[in-house]
C-alpha cells in the first residue's frame, strides 16, 4: 500500500497566470484520478479476511486482535440514467465512516455490489428487444464508473451482481433450504428460545417412527398411520408443512402489470406500488413463504437491534400481533365456520355473521331462503345460489382496498346459512360482505353491533337485532368504549358486573373448557407471496412430476439459468380486467419448460415452473456474500462469517445477536426488503448456516437530497434545467417562454429535476462534491440542492491546500516549528469533538469544526506542520484526494488510509481562560478574558471597572451584581 507521489505533478496546461498550483476543478481532477488509480493498483482498500485468499494489499490477513467493522449500504439498482447526486448521499456517507473507522484501527469491510434483477431491465428489454442482461451490465458499467470516480474505498474484489451465475446458484440454493425445512414450534433454538426451523426429513422420521401423529392435509385424514400412506399422500403431508410451499391462496392480481404482488407492494389505495394498476383479489396457485411462522420473533427481536424506532413501529404494525380468542359456530346443514376476536367478552351480543365472498362454506348454499328472511336480506334474488353467485362475481371486480372502502355502502347479501352463536343458542343469519378478505384472518367475523360502529350501520341497513353488552347511555349507536359488562350470561357462564379484561379472560376460560374455542394470537403478517409472472428473475430450483407435485433438484444442478424467450413480456392485460390470469414469459419455451432429468429413478419427464422469483429474493442475503463472495463450497464460511457477524464480534457481549455493524438505506425498504431479508437469515440461523440471529445491528436512514422542480399548465414536469428566471412571468419562471410554477420535492428523473454527479466532478471535483453533501445537514434529514453553495465547500478545500502548499510554485508552506499553546488548545479541542462527532455520523458538525481550525491555521503566518498533519488526517475520511495528495507533499511514503487517526491530548482540553460577558440591565457591554477559577469578588470588581459598563451606568447607583462565574456578570442599576 505504498504511495509513489510524493509530489503532485506539474500543470498539465500554462494557465497563463500567477498561480499555476491552485486548486481548481483541473487540478482536483488529475490529482482525484491519479489517485483511484494508485489504490487501485496497491489494493489499498482490499479488507483482508482472517484467513483464506482475501488479503489486504500487502498479503496480510486480518488482525484478529481488532474490532472488526462490516459497514454497506443498501443494495443499488442500475438505472440506464446512471446516478444523480442525490444517490451519492448514503455511499459517501458509509464511506466517510468507514475510512474513520480504518484509521481507527478496525478491520473494516466496505463492498459494494448490484441488485440486477426486476422489473425496470425487463421492461426496458420490452421495448427495445434486447435482452436483460446486456443493458442490466451497461447499466453497472456506468454506475461503477461514477462511483469510482467518487472516490469509494470499496474492495472490489468482493463487488457483484444478483444476475452472476454464482450468484444466481447460491439462491437457488437458500431457496431449496427453505424448501427442505419445517417449523417445529416446540423445538429448542441454539439461542435457548423457543421454536425453529429443522430439516423436513427430521419431520418425515418422526411420522414414520410414530413419534409425531399424521397431521390432516388435503385428502388424508388425521391419525392415519404413516405405513398406510403411499408415497404420493406422504409427499403432501410433508409438502403442507415445508416452509416454501405451493397452494391455491388468495393473491394480488395485477392485470396492468401482468403479475401478482405480495400484499407489500400493494399501496394502501389498492393499486400496485410500481405502475399504480388496480390491483384485485384472486385466488391462485402460487408459491409461499412461510414467515408467519417467524411472526413473533420478527417482532421481539426488534428490541435486539440498534435501529430507529419509527423503522421498528413499522415493521411491528405490519405484523400487527393481537390477542383474543378463535371460536367455533356450528352451521345448520353446513361446516362449522371459525372466527378470531379480539373482543371475546362481547359474544353475547353477535347477532349475525360476515364471511368473505371467497369463503368455502359459500361453495354449498341452501337451495331456498329459510323463513324469516328479511326481503333487504337477499339482494332481489330468488334463492341463496342467485344471491351469491352474483354477489361473488361483484367483489372479484374490485381491489381490497375498495372492498374496504365500499363496507360504508353496507353491500352485502344473505347466504341462507344459519349459524348456532355457542353461548346462547341464538341462530345468527350469515351474510357475504365484500369488507371481509379472505386472505386476513380467517376470512369470517362475528358481528357484534352493540359494540362496533360498522357492524352497526350494516345492522341498521338489514334490519338486524342490536344487543348492547357493556352499559351505557347511547342507544342509537354502537357503544365502542370499554364498560361494565351487562346482558352476557348463561346458564354455566355470567360476565355481567365484569370488568372488559376480566371478561375476556373467563369468556375464552369457559370456551376452552366447551371444547368451542380457546385463547389465540394472530397477526395482520400473511404468508409471503413468492412467485412473479415475470422473465428477468431467478427460476425456482424445483421440477413437477406427474402429479404436478414440486422435486427439488440436487445441488449439482444449479444454478437453473433463464432460457432465451422470444418475448420478455408477461401478457398483460387490461387494467380492471378482474376475470385474467397470469401467462409468464417462460411458458413460451416448451423445450426449456419440459425437460428429461435422471433424479434417481432413471429418465423422466417432468415440468419447470414457468414462474421467477421476486426480485426480493437476492437482496435477502447479498450481505453473507460480501465475506466470502468466491465460495463454491459453503454458502459462506463459518469462520468468516462469525468474524465479520457474528454476536460478540466487534467487541458487543456474546450473547447479542449479531449482523452488520452498519447498514444505511432508505427508510422506504422498511417492510418489504428489511422484514424479508430478516426472515431469510432466521431461517438460516436456524439451520446452522449463520451463527446470528439478526442480519443487520444497526439501521441507519439517510434522508434525500431534494431539488426544484418545475410543473406546466398541465401539471406535467418540464426539465428542471431548462427552466428560466423570468420577471415578466406571473410565476417567476419560464419553460420555452411559457410560464411555470416551482415546487420542492425528492429528486430524480420522474421530476425532471436531476443534476449529475458528472457535471459535479468536472465543475468542482468529487472531493468538494463529498464535502458539500456531507455538509449540508443532518444525515437523517432531507436536505435542498443548491448547486451555487457548493462553492463555500470549495474554498474550505482551497485554503486547506494554501495552508500547505503555494499556488505559485507548489512548494510546501509549512512550518517545522511547534504550535503556539494557543494553537495546540484550537487543535486538540477539534481533535476531540471532531472524534465525537465522526464516531456519532455527525459529519456536518464535524466539516464546520475542521473548518474553524483550517481558519484559524489561515491567520498564522505559516502553519505548523504537527497542525496541519492532524488536520489532513481528520480530513481525510471526508475529502480524501486532495488529503492524500497533501500527505504525499508533505514527505510521507505510504498511504494515510491507516494512520492513525488523531488522538486530543488531555492537557490542552483544560481550559485556563474564559470570555466572561458584562451586561448591564441583561444587554452586553462589555468583555474580558478571565482565569476560569476566578472568584465572584474579582469578577464582581472587574466588570464594575470596565469601561463599557460604566457609560451604560451613566453615574446610577447599583442595586445589585449577579455572577455566573467565570462567563458572566450582570450589573443591575439601581
Amino acid at each position: 500500500m505504498t504511495s509513489t507521489p510524493a509530489t503532485a505533478s506539474q500543470p498539465t496546461a500554462d494557465r497563463g497566470d500567477d498561480v499555476p498550483f491552485r486548486y481548481t476543478a483541473d487540478l482536483a481532477r488529475e490529482i482525484e484520478l491519479r489517485w483511484q488509480d494508485e489504490w487501485q493498483e496497491r489494493g489499498t482498500f482490499h479488507a483482508a479476511n482472517p484467513t483464506g485468499s482475501l488479503t489486504d494489499g500487502d498479503g496480510r490477513h486480518a488482525d484478529p486482535s481488532r474490532r472488526s467493522f462490516f459497514v454497506m449500504d443498501m443494495f443499488p439498482y442500475p438505472s440506464g440514467a446512471g446516478l444523480h447526486i442525490g444517490h451519492p448521499l448514503g455511499y459517501i456517507a458509509t464511506d466517510v465512516v468507514a475510512r474513520f473507522r480504518r484509521m481507527q484501527g478496525d478491520n473494516v469491510l466496505h463492498a459494494l455490489g448490484f441488485d440486477a434483477f426486476g422489473l425496470p431491465a425487463e421492461q426496458y428489454a420490452v421495448q427495445t428487444g434486447q435482452h436483460p442482461r446486456v443493458t442490466t451490465e451497461a447499466n453497472i458499467a456506468i454506475m461503477q464508473r461514477q462511483l469510482r470516480r467518487l472516490g469509494l474505498a470499496h474492495d472490489p474484489r468482493r463487488s457483484f451482481a444478483t444476475i452472476d451465475p454464482d450468484y444466481v446458484r447460491w439462491t437457488q440454493w437458500i431457496f431449496l433450504q427453505i424448501f427442505g425445512a419445517w417449523y417445529d414450534e416446540d423445538a429448542e433454538r441454539a439461542d435457548g428460545g423457543r421454536g425453529r426451523a429443522r430439516p423436513i426429513t427430521e419431520l418425515e422420521a418422526e411420522l414414520a417412527a410414530g413419534t409425531r401423529p399424521v397431521p390432516a392435509v388435503a385428502d388424508v385424514p388425521a391419525g392415519v398411520a404413516w405405513r398406510d400412506l403411499d408415497a404420493v399422500a406422504r409427499r403432501r403431508v410433508l409438502d403442507a408443512h415445508r416452509l416454501a410451499y405451493v397452494s391455491e391462496t388468495p393473491v394480488n392480481w395485477c392485470p396492468g402489470l401482468g403479475t401478482v404482488l405480495a400484499n407489500e407492494e400493494v399501496t394502501s389505495d389498492g393499486r400496485s406500488e410500481r405502475g399504480n394498476f388496480p390491483v384485485f383479489q384472486r385466488s391462485l396457485r402460487q408459491w409461499n413463504m412461510r414467515i408467519t411462522a417467524y411472526a413473533d420473533r420478527l417482532a421481539d427481536d426488534l428490541d435486539h437491534i440498534d435501529w430507529p424506532e419509527k423503522v421498528k413501529s413499522m415493521q411491528r404494525n405490519w405484523i400487527g400481533r393481537s390477542s383474543g380468542a378463535r371460536v367455533r359456530f356450528a352451521v345448520e346443514g353446513g361446516s362449522q365456520v371459525e372466527v378470531f376476536t379480539t373482543r371475546p367478552d362481547t359474544l353475547f351480543g353477535a347477532t349475525f355473521m360476515v364471511v368473505a365472498p371467497e369463503h368455502p362454506l359459500l361453495d354449498e348454499v341452501p337451495p331456498s331462503w329459510p323463513d324469516g328472511t328479511h326481503a333487504a336480506w337477499t339482494g332481489g334474488h330468488a334463492s341463496p345460489a342467485e344471491a351469491v353467485a352474483a354477489y361473488r362475481a361483484e367483489a372479484a371486480a374490485k381491489t381490497a382496498v375498495e372492498r374496504q372502502a365500499d363496507a360504508g355502502r353496507k353491500t352485502g347479501v344473505f347466504t341462507g346459512h344459519l349459524a348456532i352463536n355457542p353461548v346462547n343458542g341464538q341462530p345468527l343469519p350469515v351474510f357475504t360482505a365484500d369488507y371481509v378478505l379472505m386472505g386476513y384472518g380467517t376470512g369470517a367475523i362475528m358481528a357484534v353491533p352493540g359494540g362496533d360502529e360498522r357492524d352497526y350501520a350494516f345492522a341498521q341497513a338489514y334490519e338486524l337485532p342490536v344487543v348492547y353488552t357493556t352499559a351505557g347511555d347511547v342507544t342509537d349507536a354502537a357503544r365502542t368504549g370499554d364498560g361494565v359488562v351487562i346482558n352476557s350470561s348463561n346458564d354455566e357462564l355470567s360476565l355481567d358486573g365484569l370488568g372488559v379484561a376480566e371478561a375476556k379472560e373467563r369468556m375464552i376460560a369457559w370456551l376452552t373448557a366447551a371444547g368451542i374455542g380457546e385463547g389465540t394470537i394472530t397477526y395482520r403478517l400473511r404468508d409471503w407471496l413468492f412467485s412473479r409472472q415475470r422473465y428477468w428473475g431467478e427460476p425456482f430450483p424445483v421440477v413437477y412430476d406427474e402429479h404436478d407435485l414440486p422435486i427439488a433438484l440436487p445441488a449439482e444442478l444449479l444454478p437453473v439459468a433463464l432460457p432465451d424467450v422470444p418475448d420478455y413480456a408477461p401478457r398483460t392485460f387490461d387494467p380492471e380486467d378482474s376475470a385474467s390470469s397470469p401467462e409468464p414469459p417462460l411458458g413460451r419455451n416448451d423445450e426449456w419448460v419440459t425437460v428429461t432429468l435422471d433424479l434417481g429413478d432413471g429418465p423422466r419427464q417432468y415440468r419447470r415452473d414457468t414462474n421467477t422469483m421476486p426480485n426480493w429474493a437476492g437482496s435477502c442475503w447479498y450481505y453473507l456474500r460480501y465475506l466470502d463472495p468466491t465460495s463454491d463450497e459453503v454458502l459462506v464460511d463459518p469462520e468468516l462469517e462469525r468474524f465479520w457477524m457474528g454476536p460478540g464480534h466487534n467487541g458487543d457481549p456474546a450473547d447479542t445477536v449479531g449482523g452488520v455493524d452498519l447498514y444505511v438505506g432508505g427508510v422506504e425498504h422498511a417492510v418489504l426488503h428489511l422484514l424479508y431479508a430478516r426472515f431469510w437469515h432466521k431461517v438460516l440461523f436456524d439451520l446452522g448456516h449463520v451463527s446470528g440471529g439478526e442480519p443487520f445491528h444497526q439501521l441507519f436512514n439517510q434522508g434525500y437530497i431534494q431539488a426544484y422542480a418545475y410543473t406546466d399548465a398541465r401539471g406535467v414536469h418540464v426539465p428542471a434545467d431548462e427552466v428560466v428566471e423570468d420577471e415578466a412571468s406571473p410565476t417567476g419562471f419560464t419553460w420555452q417562454g411559457e410560464p411555470v410554477n416551482r415546487e420542492y420535492g425528492k429528486m430524480g428523473k420522474s421530476l425532471k429535476n436531476m443534476v449529475t454527479p458528472d457535471d459535479m466532478y468536472a465543475e468542482y471535483g468529487a472531493d468538494t462534491l463529498r464535502v458539500y453533501e456531507m455538509s449540508m445537514g443532518p444525515l437523517d434529514l432531507s436536505r435542498p440542492w443548491e448547486t451555487r453553495a457548493v462553492v463555500g465547500s470549495q474554498r474550505f478545500l482551497q485554503r486547506l491546500w494554501r495552508n500547505v502548499v503555494s499556488e505559485a510554485d507548489g512548494t510546501l508552506v509549512v512550518s517545522e516549528d511547534a504550535p503556539s499553546d494557543e494553537t495546540s488548545r484550537v487543535l486538540h479541542r477539534t481533535i476531540a469533538d471532531v472524534t465525537e462527532d465522526m464516531a456519532a455520523m455527525r459529519i456536518n458538525t464535524a466539516i464546520a469544526k475542521l473548518i474553524v481550525l483550517n481558519n484559524h491555521l489561515t491567520t498564522l503566518p505559516a502553519a505548523p506542520r504537527a497542525a496541519v498533519e492532524a488536520l489532513v488526517l481528520m480530513t481525510a475520511p471526508i475529502a480524501p484526494h486532495v488529503a492524500e495528495e497533501i500527505w504525499a507533499r508533505l514527505g510521507h511514503e505510504r498511504s494515510l488510509a491507516y494512520e492513525p487517526y488523531p488522538v486530543a491530548d488531555p492537557a490542552f482540553l483544560v481550559e485556563e481562560t474564559a470570555t466572561c460577558v458584562f451586561q448591564v440591565a441583561g444587554k452586553v457591554r462589555g468583555r474580558a478574558e478571565v482565569a476560569v477559577d476566578s472568584s465572584d469578588d474579582a469578577l464582581r470588581e472587574l466588570a464594575l471597572a470596565d469601561a463599557g459598563v460604566q457609560r451604560a451606568l451613566d453615574g446610577r447607583g447599583v442595586r445589585t451584581v449577579i455572577v455566573r462565574a467565570p462567563r458572566l456578570v450582570n450589573v443591575v442599576p439601581a
